[in-house]
């Protein structure tokens, strides 16, 4: 990323789990360099919990010894955890925290440290060990970055901003700025229905105007095209400029115990082809 200057904010704090040894290097890493770029302290975040005992039918589970057996694991996860992180944080501001929770609740409740939550698009599928990212976005009231697989630490010099005439949309502006004042280049992308074209002509051109009075010069591309093609222009767009990060507004809600979301954030979260931040 471009250096920082008088008129661009630092980030304070870059929270990010942390998972024993190579399972979470690439996000690590990410986070790292996020918070040696952007003059913040990196918070390494060792989370696991204990999955539930199903009883088996045909018997034969000590549960004392599978508790005591399993409490030993986690503390050896977390050692290993804090020992990653030690390697990948050298020379930077950080500090180590640990917890016996939900890897996606411990990051929610540990994002009042943070200005950013660097998490993971496709984690496993145990969330008693790896961060659920949906329940991440939803839940700790912070923009969160989400990493592709094989991510290579964020450059960006290039950035797209997807608009929607929405709260999210507006808290993710708001959000971003600063990662959209060091960008070289940022382009504000908006899709809509032919007639609805004007309408949010005006409305990009206000976040234009928003953007410009801080600092950040953006272009404008408004997209006539159905809802099935939002991702695909945003997507184009970065690929066109060479942008290694899309910030976009997050939109779902809980149901039946799982994070319902729409198509548009579903589709970003789950074929990510750059570096998401998310704000909801």
């Amino acid at each position: 990323m471009s250096e920082m200057s008088a008129n661009t904010a630092a980030l304070g704090g870059v929270l990010v789990h942390v998972e024993p040894g190579e399972a979470s290097r690439d996000r690590v890493q990410v986070a790292a360099a996020l918070a040696r770029s952007m003059g913040g302290r990196l918070i390494g975040l060792g989370a696991e919990m204990a999955q539930p005992l199903v009883a088996s039918p045909y018997g034969g589970v000590n549960t004392a010894e599978w508790v005591v057996a399993m409490n030993k694991q986690i503390d050896d996860d977390l050692i290993a955890a804090q020992a990653a992180f030690n390697l990948d944080s050298a020379g930077i501001d950080s500090e180590w925290r640990a917890m016996r929770e939900m890897p996606a609740r411990a990051l929610a409740a540990a994002a009042r440290a943070c200005d950013v939550v660097v998490v993971s698009a496709h984690p496993q599928t145990n969330y008693y060990r790896a961060a659920d990212p949906a329940e991440v976005v939803m839940r700790s009231g912070r923009p969160v970055l989400v990493t592709p697989a094989k991510a290579s630490p964020l450059d960006g010099r290039a950035v797209v901003l997807a608009w929607k005439d929405t709260r999210e949309a507006r808290r993710a502006l708001q959000d971003g700025l600063p990662f959209l004042q060091r960008a070289e280049q940022v382009v504000v992308v908006a899709v809509c229905a032919q007639d609805e074209a004007g309408a949010v002509q005006r409305q990009v051109d206000d976040v234009i105007a928003y953007l410009s009075r801080r600092g950040v010069r953006a272009t404008a591309k408004v997209s006539i095209a159905p809802d099935a093609g939002v991702v695909g222009e945003l997507n184009a767009t970065a690929q066109a400029i060479g942008a290694d990060l899309i910030i976009a507004g997050a939109y779902g809600q809980s149901r039946l115990r799982e994070w319902v979301f729409g198509g548009v954030t579903r589709t970003l979260m789950d074929e990510p082809t750059c570096h998401l931040l998310l704000s909801h």
